[in-house]
Parts: C-alpha cells; structure tokens; sequence
C-alpha cells in the first residue's frame, strides 16, 4: 500500500488576511457562491466584499442552514448552479466548511475555505461529515481534493468565541493518539494509503503545541488580542491537526465522537469537546499510563474541556443509553477498527465509564492519591 499526503492547495495564515481574499480567488473564479451561517458572515463580511469587488469577482451570499446534511448540500448546489458559480467560498465553522467542501465537489468547481472560528480541524482536508437534518452523524464523505484554498484571519479568530478555540483545542488533541494507534496497526489513513513519517511528526507537533500554548492562547482571545501563543494554537488546530488527521487517520477518539451524537443531549456541545472526551476513552481502551491520561485530563481542565460524561450532558443518563453510544461507536466501517485490539460495544462501554471516573477523581481533587497509589506503574 503507497504512502499517501495530502494538504490543501494554499494555506494563508495572518491577521487581516481577510482584506486580501480577492487577490486570491480571482485565480479560481469570476462568479462566488458564498455560504456560510449569519453570525460567521457578518464577522468577515466588510473585508471580503471589498475585496472581492475590488478584484471584480462577483458574488452570491446565502445563509448556511445549521447541519452538513444532504439536504442542505443539494440546496447550495442547486443555488450554485442557478448563480453558475465558479467558485464556492465557505465561511464560518464546521458545519458550513463541510457543507462549501461537498457542494464545491458536486458543482465541479475550486472551494475557498475562509474560517471565522478555529474550532475543527475540517478547513484543510478532502472530508465531509454528513449529518441527518437533526444532527445525528451519517457518514464521512471523501472528496476527490482538499480545498484550493485556506485563508484563516486570526484577528477574526481573537474576537470569536473562547468556547469555539478551545472546542478546536480539543479537536486538535485526539490528532496524535489517533496517529499513533494508526501507526501501530498500519491503518489506512482518509487518503487511502498509509501514514508518511511526515504525517506523524505533524501529528506530534500538534499535541506539543497544544501543551505549550493552549492556555496562553484562551488567555490572548479572551482579551480578544493576537499573540503569538494565539497565532500557534490556531495553526495547530487548523492545519496541523487536519493534516495529522487525513494523512495519519482517525481511531477512537472520533468514533466516540460519532456515538455520542445518537444521544441527543450532546448535540448543544461542539465537535471538539465529545472528541476530547473520545480521546480520554482511547487512553482507556489503549491502557496508557496514568501519567499520560493525567497530562491531558490535567489539560482539559486547565482550558476547559470535558472530562466527564456530565460535561457533555450526560450528567443523567442510564447506563443504557450509554451503551447505545459505545454500540453506535462501534457500528461497521467506523474508524475505531483502526485500532490494534479487539473492538466491542462492551469494551467501549467499560472505557468510557472508566474515562468518566478518572475525570471525575481529577475534577474532585483526588489526582494525587491515584499518582501516589501502588496500584498504577507511571
């Protein structure tokens, strides 16, 4: 099986580069069909239409619906036939970016990825999450090319909602772990082949950027300022992490992720805040160390990341319904097959209950009986 790497076409990274995005896209495209939801829009809209119209590239604004679902994919792509867009540019978070990436490949035209908040890793890769209309997971869509291009104004990003950086923080922190189990097992990656060395060293530098920089960063955005702690965590959540995980691939913290969404108190929480809870359940099932689990449950709590099954409001749950998720985790074709061991609906069921009891000893205080106890091997 080939090594296979992947990157979008151009990645553009810089406070105000938003006023520069004409300069950029009327190399791919005279007539724009831009989606993306209100609140996103508004946030870059001054800098982009000057820009545009400075460029003379033309262009169609429609407001993103909420769900990367079929339906709001065949929407904007009946919308971009009728405006005969030449290019989609996608605006906003995920959701939208996903929707831009998908309608962009059923039109046939280039995809300009203009994030406004750094909450997923989903601006750079050749994916598309697909969810139902009311945001149950259904499925990852490979497209045939990662997008033309980025373009991330970090200033946009200073003055966006804490919640949404460090939502990406822990999108960005399963991007190792998963690397490495795909490593281990020799997996597929997203494009088909294996992991180059590349891949996994992007990996690695996306988790020690995050343990560097994490706090820092969430300190400077909300003071709503650039700094370089910023500049570092919003390149790591962005292109490293969507470069670690299509060309290294994906695991269990994902899949849990996916699982989780089958109950329908997590839908209120972002992607990366169930993902970071996923990443907890991989340490589990993975059986890592004590001080590696306590590193990033320590993490989790210093920014802001779930730990628990209450943090994603699960707080009530019967134990059924939990079970529901570690079945729906393990359904055919999921990524946690990637993992070297054997998968079951009651192996993920156990890990998740026991990564809800580690982060609860944490949040109570108690971490340092564990750290002391006889019972763990650091």
């Amino acid at each position: 099986m080939p090594q296979i790497f992947v990157s979008p076409g151009k990645y553009v990274q810089g406070a105000g580069v938003t006023g520069k995005i004409g300069h950029y896209v009327v190399s791919l495209g005279k007539k724009a069909l831009i989606l993306g939801g209100q609140r996103g829009i508004e946030s870059v809209r001054q800098n982009v239409i000057q820009s545009l119209t400075d460029h003379h590239v033309s262009y169609h604004i429609e407001t993103f619906q909420g769900e990367s679902s079929d339906n709001e994919i065949k929407r904007m792509c009946d919308i971009g036939r009728d405006q005969a867009a030449d290019v989609v540019i996608g605006i906003g978070g995920g959701k939208a970016i996903d929707t831009a990436k998908a309608a962009g490949f059923e039109l046939g035209v280039p995809v300009v990825i203009v994030p406004t908040i750094a909450s997923t890793d989903a601006p750079c890769s050749a994916l598309s999450v697909i969810y139902s209309d009311d945001g149950v997971f259904e499925r990852y869509l490979v497209l045939p090319k990662n997008p033309d291009l980025v373009l991330l104004d970090t200033e946009t990003i200073a003055r966006s909602p804490v919640r949404q950086l460090v939502a990406g923080m822990g999108d960005a922190l399963s991007t190792y772990f998963e690397a490495a189990a795909c490593a281990r097992a020799r997996a597929k990656n997203i494009a088909g082949g294996t992991m180059t060395q590349a891949a996994l060293a992007i990996a690695r530098l996306c988790y020690d950027i995050l343990m560097r920089d994490g706090y820092k960063a969430k300190i400077a955005c909300e003071r709503r300022v650039v700094t370089e702690a910023l500049d570092n965590i919003v390149e790591a959540n962005t292109l490293l992490s969507g470069l670690g995980f299509e060309s290294a691939g994906l695991a269990a913290c994902h899949a849990v992720h996916n699982g989780l969404t089958v109950l329908e108190e997590t839908h209120p929480y972002c992607h990366g805040e169930k993902v970071a809870f996923g990443t907890l359940t991989q340490l589990v099932l993975e059986n890592r160390s004590i001080k590696e689990i306590e590193e990033v449950i320590t993490f989790c709590r210093l920014v802001g990341l779930p730990t628990t099954l209450a943090d994603i409001g699960l707080e009530s749950a019967s134990s059924e319904r939990i079970r529901h998720a570690a079945e729906a985790a393990c359904i055919e074709g999921e990524t946690i097959y990637n993992m070297d061991m054997e998968i079951t609906p009651d192996r993920v069921y156990a890990a998740m209950m026991a990564a809800d009891a580690l982060g609860h000893t944490h949040k109570h205080g108690e971490e340092n009986a564990y750290l002391q106890s006889s019972a763990f091997i650091l």
